[in-house]
């Protein structure tokens, strides 16, 4: 794995947990980072906001791209679908249909103008809700179409996904996050927080949250409603 400060990295951020994270350890691993955030008709844009704050803590630029989403519709982050407060049983109406793929099209065309050869996605198979796009059969199958669909890849330049949360639970990620001195009270996770970020503390989400940092034994720091 390259670890030169020259080579640029094209970094999807929700201003989530896992994506800050991700950031974190890119930054870490001496890329210059250039943060990637959608805007695609979520349930509130707190969480954008939360991106811009994750990114300039480390002193990443970031590019916000507008795609609405809602234009399909056919999940709870994008109609008016009641996001579930208890858990259930498959894949939750909170995925949005092919939301990773989408981004993952975008951040590869970024890297193709930026000559970036790596994209890093914080996506896990451990600690998440079941989503289909989050398994690393899905992330294996997509890094081979990229190399066959771009310039780069067919002229020898090979871009690699890297997905370096996709086998830890959500505590590990935590610690991990804590030793690379990621502030986690500026990132939200909750499907449905307020215009001032406060999290709900009951969806899918926010549980998965609030237990990875029980069992990371790390104080939580978001801000619930109540």
């Amino acid at each position: 794995m390259n670890q030169s400060t020259e080579r640029n990295a094209v970094v999807l951020l929700s201003g989530g947990l896992d994506s800050a994270t991700v950031l974190a350890i890119a930054t870490g691993r001496g890329y210059r980072c250039h943060a990637l955030s959608v805007d695609y008709g979520q349930r509130h844009r707190s969480e954008l906001l939360a991106a811009e704050k994750v990114a300039a803590s480390m002193s990443a630029d970031i590019k916000t791209v507008k795609l609405d989403l809602r234009t399909f519709g056919g999940s709870a982050l994008t109609d008016d679908i009641d996001v579930p407060v208890e858990e259930a049983e498959g894949i939750p109406v909170t995925y949005v249909p092919a939301r990773n793929t989408i981004m993952l099209s975008l951040a590869l065309a970024w890297a193709e103008v930026l000559d970036a050869g790596d994209v890093f996605i914080g996506v896990n198979a451990v600690d998440y809700s079941g989503y289909p796009d989050c398994r690393p059969e899905f992330i294996n199958a997509y890094e081979e179409m990229a190399n066959l669909a771009t310039k780069a890849g067919v002229t020898g330049h090979r871009l690699t996904i890297h997905t370096p949360l996709i086998d830890l639970s959500k505590a590990d990620i935590i610690r991990q996050g804590v030793a690379l001195g990621v502030d986690y009270g500026m990132t939200i996770s909750c499907y449905q927080a307020d215009e001032e970020g406060r999290a709900c503390g009951v969806c899918d989400s926010c549980r998965i949250r609030a237990a990875g940092f029980t069992s990371a034994g790390v104080d939580d720091p978001t801000r619930y409603l109540s």
